[in-house]
């Protein structure tokens, strides 16, 4: 079974970009975080309708 829930490296990975980077975006707000205490999650789902609102 696929993972749901991304870890913040895995969803860099999934996005192309460094860990860094996707730090700046969550903590603008920029795109969709799951918060479970202080752990980050990215729900796989959420990310793809990210990139589909964001393409050129």
């Amino acid at each position: 079974m696929e993972q749901r829930l991304l870890q913040i490296i895995d969803a860099a990975v999934y996005l192309g970009m460094s860990k860094g980077a996707l730090y700046q975006l969550v903590h603008r707000k920029h795109i969709p975080v799951v918060r479970i205490g202080r752990a980050l999650r990215f729900d796989k789902e959420s990310l793809n309708r990210w990139i589909a609102e964001h393409q050129n």
